[in-house]
């Protein structure tokens, strides 16, 4: 009996006669009672009548929508105006920060207090000289420390300056503690200002500021674009500073590939399963009506050139009219015959009526299954699950 393996050897041929069971054509939603001691009738009625309508109570959606208003709060251009004015100039300040340079930037016990739990340990912890506090935020340039300082009084930025120092924010708003602007780094970098030139140095920083999301956004795009990415400076300094990093990237990108191949895999093993499905419904299709100049011998064909319904019949009628008339058919003898007893033999597997069935050998097939190897019954039952799932809910044949 036939293997599924489209390159297994084939049985010989059986008994039945599969000739003589075509017909082959070779040619395709009142205060009435003031009404009188204020005015007369007529006039009344014409002062109410200038009066609108008072509106409608509110329903329960807007009850709804009021109280979740209410619940937010809007700061006033002029209160960020204020703040914003306070920390430029500097007025009444009590603290110095330093940064690199040996800059300073005036500041605010009571705001840095408040707007950081970090900052706030710092200044308790530092010591007072003539009524101003010093700490140093150091490591990072005197402009994008000024930028973080000025977020803490204004939640503002200039979107030019986060541009240029965002990899210095972004560890600075981690560092201090300060989630709002971290949160807007992060916003930013996922939405566009992300490069190959910087994925290397953000996806460092991601780890280390625990921005999972971010790592992976960054991981992505290392895998995606990995020829343009590890021919940057960032992947240079990289190798050479954190191998490991190097490492699990390069093993990432290897196993995204393999991945890749494996959906390229099934999707090729689908499509063969799906090729099958269609020559079984054209090989049940040809048997059972007919189809232009081919079909079971009690149907007259009329031999037009109507475009069949059926993707696979046009090539199915060809190896149809071959095995027909092949004089070889046995195993190892003609590579068409071998694709038709396959086909005969699966379809047989799959017919629920052999006994009524109009596909040539469908009895006489299912017979011979109880004389098959548990090896090779394995084999087919694999088959035949695998058309069927590629079937879908189309229906039986």
């Amino acid at each position: 009996m036939a293997s599924p393996d489209l390159h297994s050897s084939w049985l010989s041929a059986a008994g039945e006669s599969v000739s003589g069971c075509f017909n082959i054509n070779m040619e395709g939603m009142n205060s009435s009672g003031v009404l009188h001691v204020l005015e007369s009738p007529a006039s009344s009625m014409s002062y109410h009548s200038s009066i609108p309508k008072p509106p409608p109570f509110p329903d329960r959606t807007f009850r709804t929508n009021h109280k979740r208003i209410s619940g937010c709060s809007s700061v006033p251009k002029e209160i960020l105006d204020s703040w914003d004015r306070l920390f430029k100039e500097g007025y009444g300040s009590d603290v110095y920060i330093i940064t690199d340079g040996k800059s300073y930037i005036p500041a605010h016990f009571n705001v840095l207090s408040i707007a950081s739990p970090v900052l706030q340990n710092l200044l308790q912890q530092s010591k007072v000289k003539n009524g101003i506090r010093y700490i140093k935020i150091l490591g990072a340039p005197f402009e994008a420390v000024y930028a973080f300082i000025r977020f803490l009084y204004s939640s503002r930025f200039e979107e030019e300056e986060m541009k240029k120092f965002i990899l210095h924010l972004l560890v600075l708003s981690h560092s201090y503690s300060v989630p709002s602007l971290k949160r807007i780094c992060i916003h930013f970098l996922e939405q566009g200002w992300l490069a190959k030139e910087n994925v290397v140095d953000v996806l460092q920083l991601a780890r280390i500021c625990d921005s999972p999301r971010l790592s992976f956004i960054c991981v992505r795009m290392v895998v995606k674009d990995f020829k343009s990415v590890s021919s940057t400076e960032g992947w240079k300094v990289m190798k050479r500073t954190n191998p490991a990093l190097e490492q699990e990237l390069v093993e990432s990108v290897i196993e995204a590939d393999s991945r890749k191949q494996e959906r390229l895999r099934k999707l090729e093993e689908k499509k063969v399963y799906l090729q099958l499905y269609e020559a079984m419904e054209a090989l049940l299709h040809i048997c059972r009506d007919g189809c232009r100049t081919i079909g079971p011998r009690d149907k007259v064909l009329k031999g037009t050139q109507i475009t069949c319904n059926f993707p696979a019949c046009k090539g199915l009628e060809n190896l149809v009219r071959h095995f027909s008339n092949c004089k070889t058919r046995v195993p190892g003898g003609c590579v068409h015959c071998k694709r038709m007893w396959q086909l005969l033999e699966l379809h047989s597997r799959m017919c629920n009526e052999p006994d009524s069935c109009k596909v040539p050998l469908c009895r006489h097939l299912k017979e011979k299954m109880q004389q098959q190897t548990k090896k090779d019954e394995t084999r087919w039952k694999l088959l035949v699950g695998k058309v069927v799932a590629a079937k879908g809910k189309l229906g039986p044949f």
